[in-house]
């Protein structure tokens, strides 16, 4: 696997950090392009929920995938 660039690894602590976030509510406009690399990496999951219960509409979020936690981040 390839070595993170700077941006990459700032996504990744910041998801890390927040645990589950809305893909709407990441800061940074290059840290939501770093989210489909890091996707395609396999080191976070995209996926979609209800944020309530009278609304039909889903959000997309993100979180660490855990199944494969790299060891030098």
């Amino acid at each position: 696997m390839r070595e993170l660039s700077q941006i990459e690894k700032k996504t990744y602590n910041f998801i890390k950090d927040a645990g589950e976030i809305q893909t709407t509510n990441i800061p940074d406009k290059h840290m939501c392009g770093a989210v489909a690399s890091l996707k395609n990496m396999g080191l976070v999951e995209v996926f979609k929920k209800y944020t309530s219960y009278y609304r039909k509409r889903k959000k997309k979020f993100v979180k660490i995938n855990s199944k494969s936690l790299p060891h030098s981040i």
